[in-house]
């Protein structure tokens, strides 16, 4: 092996030694896209070989045996630009070459070049920009288009996939793009459901669209999930949407629903003047930032002591919805603060959302579908752990849940 590789690098070295400017190697007919062009001729003509079962100018036998038949011309796209090709061909027309197939317009890899940008956010017409400007590459929407379909296989199978049994923590919220599915433009609800594995790593486990967002269509997301596999979760975090914990509670009945306290402070701040936020919010902190369950309703009782009189909507509201938003105190300070806000899944729609900008509307579900799941792809390299200590957490769920975790 290493005699071979010397002498690759010998070969490597002798084709390199009279080239000093990177254009000649890496430009428009520079050494890179010459190699790559013989290289693909050769297989080409090799294929043909084995197809026949005669080399080149070999005689062969009787006349009715199949012949090379001249060459054909066609140039494919690539991740360096457009290659001009010489492709052999034979007289019946059985020949089916492999590495560059008959209709096919580009090498593999420039699939992968154009689902990246489009994963980034950029539409149809800027990656066609992109490429012309980058590659010198001339490139019809239509051919985008057509690369980036190929992906809606892979959302179909990823959507019904069969999901883990039990996640200890499940995220949902919704997001909203514009679509003229029916013709005039009109905004979709776009339902993710955002779970915690049992190894500690985040999951996306679908993505639904709807008119709008409601309790009702969210039970049918819980019921979906349900008959893919899933049958229990410890903690579902979601934001204040009314009917959405009855929902949850009505698939996963043995579920604890913590509302989030971002969305209980932010629509409480809506009753309070400007010049005041600050103070109320500062309370309402002690609240939910209390070392115990009980510390939590003395400060409650300090809250409203202090703001009823000017405030009379905010304290009651959280007495309403006490038993939902006080499920983080039957928890240690690491999983409180990966279940106090729905930020696990909010970062998502903000990710997502950069993806979106820019975008008009999208012309019907399977657009929308499309680009959301690519982002997602590309969004989800970065994750991280919710919960850093997350072998602690999980011993936390055992002594809490018992036979309910599944390790």
């Amino acid at each position: 092996m290493t005699s071979v590789n010397a002498k690759q690098e010998a070969l490597l070295d002798e084709l390199l030694k009279d080239y000093t400017d990177p254009r000649d190697i890496l430009g428009e007919h520079g050494l890179l896209k010459h190699l790559t062009k013989r290289v693909v001729e050769r297989v080409l003509e090799a294929e043909l070989t084995a197809h026949l079962g005669y080399a080149p100018h070999v005689r062969h036998g009787t006349e009715e045996q199949n012949t090379r038949n001249g060459k054909g011309h066609k140039t494919v796209q690539t991740d360096t630009g457009p290659l001009a090709l010489q492709g052999p061909r034979d007289r019946n027309g059985s020949f089916a070459p492999q590495l560059v197939p008959k209709r096919q317009r580009r090498l593999e890899g420039f699939d992968v070049k154009v689902l990246s940008l489009y994963a980034r956010g950029l539409s149809t017409r800027e990656i066609q920009g992109h490429l012309e400007e980058l590659y010198g590459t001339e490139v019809s929407p239509t051919l985008i288009s057509t690369s980036t379909d190929a992906v809606l296989d892979e959302v179909r199978t990823w959507q019904s996939r069969p999901l883990a049994s039990v996640y200890p923590i499940l995220y949902f919220d919704a997001l909203f793009v514009k679509s003229r599915e029916e013709g005039a433009v009109q905004t979709q609800a776009v339902y993710l459901a955002l779970g915690v594995t049992m190894d500690g790593e985040k999951e996306l486990l679908g993505l639904w669209l709807s008119e709008s967002e409601g309790a009702k269509f969210w039970l049918s997301v819980f019921t979906e999930l349900h008959n893919r596999g899933v049958t229990d979760c410890f903690i579902a975090c979601v934001d204040g949407l009314k009917g959405l914990p009855e929902a949850i509670e009505a698939v996963f009945p043995k579920t604890q629903v913590q509302l989030c306290m971002v969305h209980k402070v932010r629509n409480s701040l809506k009753y309070v003047p400007w010049k005041e936020r600050r103070a109320v919010a500062a309370d309402l902190r002690a609240i939910y930032g209390a070392a115990t369950l009980p510390d939590a309703e003395h400060a409650l009782e300090r809250f409203a002591e202090r703001w009823d009189a000017k405030y009379p909507a905010i304290s009651p509201s959280w007495l309403a919805d006490w038993d939902r938003l006080t499920v983080l105190f039957d928890y240690p300070p690491a999983i409180r603060r990966a279940i106090y806000t729905t930020n696990a899944i909010e970062s998502l729609n903000y990710s997502l959302r950069k993806v979106l900008k820019g975008r008009g509307a999208f012309p019907n579900d399977e657009a929308i579908v499309k680009l959301l799941y690519m982002g997602l792809q590309h969004v989800a390299k970065k994750w991280t752990q919710p919960i850093p200590e997350w072998k602690a957490a999980l011993n936390q769920f055992v002594i809490l849940f018992g036979e309910r975790v599944q390790v």
